[in-house]
């Protein structure tokens, strides 16, 4: 049984991380992960990657904590480092990712969220939050990186230095996550997650524009002004000499919808 289940249909790639009871990663899971990125973006049928985990009680719980126990300080360094590795491979991909959230979401699982474009969740599933501070560690999966660019630097501390957890109401408010919704099961709820994410797929969707938009604000983010507007300028090149620019200018002259390629 794999721990990341990799399936593809209508333009989205559905990476499913499956390690019950409680999804929780080892090294061998992220290899699989990052494998599974690597698929998803070499891919072009796939369009959108949607991020979820197996069940309805986690989506996960962090890394394999049994694990880090038995093993030795060297080993937990490099497999944080290829735990951040995936992760940057997970947002630097130039196609949007969609983190379905369905039961607790609490330590590594949060960070490997984060590292999502979206992130929907299941309304009263579960909770989330950077809890690591109460085993005498930090949050080492990009945690005190992405929080603080998500909620800004006193938010982000007050919620790690405490290692509180909150509903995803709580989390919408902050900032963490994009939407809640309400949904009988798991099964709806992922009917509803796959729905929203084929929002983003051609012909619907410019595919190509989202994930060159995603790629401007995720570098854009992290250099000067100028170095973010001449990476945007040269994006907006590429999507002008593009099949979709044409079109979806075409169609707004002709006032008709746009049929989108992805391309």
């Amino acid at each position: 049984m794999p721990l990341v289940e990799y399936t593809t249909a209508e333009g989205l790639a559905h990476l499913q991380l499956s390690a019950p009871p409680a999804n929780c990663y080892s090294y061998e899971m992220m290899t699989q992960l990052d494998a599974a990125i690597l698929q998803a973006r070499f891919d072009p049928q796939v369009h959108v990657i949607v991020l979820s985990g197996a069940g309805e009680k986690f989506f996960c719980a962090g890394a394999d904590i049994g694990m880090l126990t038995e093993a030795d300080p060297y080993f937990k360094y490099n497999f944080c480092l290829h735990a951040n590795e995936t992760l940057l491979r997970l947002e630097n991909t130039p196609k949007l990712v969609i983190a379905a959230i369905d039961g607790h979401c609490v330590g590594g699982g949060l960070e490997v969220a984060m590292a999502a474009d979206i992130r929907v969740a299941r309304r009263g599933s579960g909770k989330c939050g950077l809890p690591e501070v109460k085993l005498g560690v930090l949050p080492g999966t990009g945690g005190t990186q992405r929080m603080v660019r998500m909620l800004g630097k006193a938010r982000a501390i007050e919620l790690m230095a405490t290692g509180e957890v909150f509903d995803f109401d709580r989390a919408e408010q902050l900032g963490l996550v994009n939407a809640v919704w309400d949904a009988d099961d798991h099964d709806a709820f992922m009917a509803r997650a796959r729905e929203y994410a084929r929002g983003f797929v051609p012909p619907a969707a410019a595919s190509r524009a989202v994930g060159l938009i995603k790629r401007a604000c995720v570098t854009g983010s992290e250099v000067g002004l100028g170095d973010g507007l001449a990476l945007e300028r040269e994006l907006q090149q590429r999507l002008f000499e593009g099949d979709d620019a044409r079109e979806g200018l075409a169609a707004y002259v002709g006032k008709r919808a746009p049929a989108f390629k992805g391309t």
